[in-house]
């Protein structure tokens, strides 16, 4: 007789445990616009979270330890002229996010390490490019500067952040509207979900479709699909019969799983959170009231379920705090920081062990605050792997690193050679004629503007002579 023998693993036994009520943040509106965004974005430093705003979009910052009741006035990031539905911190700066909003624009500002007296309503730099509302925002994991939006225009932008300028536009690739977008380990792929049900591999750089799948979970509802670190891809959806269901899949050949598993009966799209370390993902879904987590291996059935962290209140959005931001002296692998109606509550991931001493096993060299590549190299075909840290010691966030953008004066640019001349008008026997021409209509409406000026001022002190006389 054959006995059954468990699976080893160190994971096994991971639990989720909340924090005690004095290190939630209490009293914050959370968003109530209907998207399927995580509404939280964490870094060592801060917490930012998308809140209620009347006139226009707005999310709030706090220090991580800023925990308890957050002040009715506390400042916040204000600057949108709708909802925000997405924001994300710099992976390489502790002090810069981005936020994506109704309005078409996207937005990336700095952050002091001190808490600011009034709202921020300037930020460093304003992106536009978009023509509808941009709903998912995502920094390059390994290149400066480098940060991708897409819209319900199902357009996929990459940005120079450090420039303000547009790099690249993937606008024929989506015929509807687009889901999720994700990075590979090093930046060099991009993975995304659609509404045609497809999933497409990206390469950014030649703006080619390297692999698609189309249906890859034959349900209607969205579909999420991220990059593991082996290269493959880990996706969520459901079945016909609305299942909620993981699958996992080489994008090499696409057309069978490695694995596809059917989970529970529910609506809300589970969003995957992956720790490339651990080779751990988490399921979040958005009305859920819990967490489950799988690691994915070389071993058959190649994604195995964990466990389930359960509480009793649902989850209106999600934040998940990089590795370097854990407290590693006490065996913590993820921290969640989980979305209720009025608060945030931290939920710590912990493999237990008696020993107090670092544990190597549990935290391998992960990836450090430093980018491996500039804009301009990874955009001319560079690749690099992550600049990776060693968390023996614990990590010490760096102090606040200024954002500096240096718009390019587009007066000094030269015309582009080849067939995109045309959409230029710097050509060298045309631009002197065609520029004092422009400047003389600048002064025709400065002497307008002035003449203008003079009659209003004439007006208001004949308005005033009469109300005077009259009184």
């Amino acid at each position: 007789m054959s006995r059954r023998v468990v699976r080893q693993s160190k994971f096994r036994h991971v639990f989720g445990q909340p924090v005690k009520a004095d290190q939630m943040y209490e009293d914050i509106r959370v968003s109530k616009v209907t998207c399927d965004s995580s509404f939280c974005a964490v870094n060592p430093k801060f917490v930012a979270i998308i809140v209620e705003s009347g006139g226009g979009g707005a999310f709030i910052v706090l220090p991580l330890a800023k925990t308890g009741r957050v002040d009715k006035n506390h400042p916040l990031v204000t600057g949108h002229t709708a909802p925000v539905l997405d924001i994300d911190w710099c992976p390489h700066n502790d002090n810069v996010i981005a936020s994506a909003s109704e309005d078409t624009t996207v937005m990336v500002w700095q952050i002091p390490d001190y808490v600011p007296v009034r709202n921020i309503t300037e930020p460093v730099v304003t992106l536009e490019g978009h023509s509808k509302r941009v709903s998912i925002i995502s920094w390059h994991p390994t290149a400066r500067n480098v940060l991708l939006s897409a819209g319900c225009d199902n357009l996929v932008i990459l940005w120079n952040v450090g420039t303000g300028e547009m790099l690249l536009a993937l606008d024929d690739m989506h015929t509807d509207l687009i889901y999720n977008v994700g990075w590979n380990r090093n930046g060099s792929l991009l993975v995304t979900t659609c509404k045609d049900k497809k999933v497409r591999v990206i390469d950014p750089r030649k703006q080619q479709i390297i692999a698609e799948r189309f249906a890859p979970h034959e349900g209607l509802r969205p579909v999420r699909a991220i990059f593991t670190r082996e290269g493959h891809i880990f996706t969520t959806g459901f079945t016909r019969m609305s299942q909620r269901e993981l699958g996992l899949w080489d994008p090499n050949n696409f057309e069978e799983p490695i694995a596809l598993q059917e989970m529970d009966t529910s609506n809300g799209v589970l969003l995957p959170f992956y720790d490339a370390d651990s080779s751990i993902v988490y399921l979040c879904g958005k009305g859920d009231s819990s967490i489950r987590y799988f690691e994915i291996t070389d071993e058959a059935p190649y994604v195995h379920y964990l466990n389930t962290y359960s509480s009793k209140e649902p989850q209106r959005g999600m934040g998940f705090m990089p590795k370097r931001g854990l407290d590693v002296s006490k065996c913590e692998i993820a921290r969640f920081f989980k979305l209720h109606e009025r608060k945030c509550e931290p939920i710590v991931m912990t493999v237990p062990r008696k020993s107090d001493l670092f544990q190597d096993d549990l935290y391998p060299d992960t990836p450090g605050p430093e980018p491996a590549l500039e804009a301009d190299e990874w955009l001319s075909g560079k690749d690099a792997e992550p600049i990776l840290i060693s968390l023996r010691d614990g990590y010490v966030p760096i102090k606040n690193r200024e954002l500096k953008v240096v718009k390019k004066n587009i007066l000094d640019s030269k015309p582009p050679p080849g067939p995109r001349r045309r959409h230029s008008t710097c050509d060298s026997d045309f631009s002197q004629p065609a520029l004092e021409e422009v400047l003389e209509e600048i002064r025709a409406l400065k002497e307008t503007v002035q003449a203008q000026e003079k009659r209003i001022s004439d007006l208001e002190n004949k308005l005033c002579q009469f109300t005077n006389g009259t009184d």
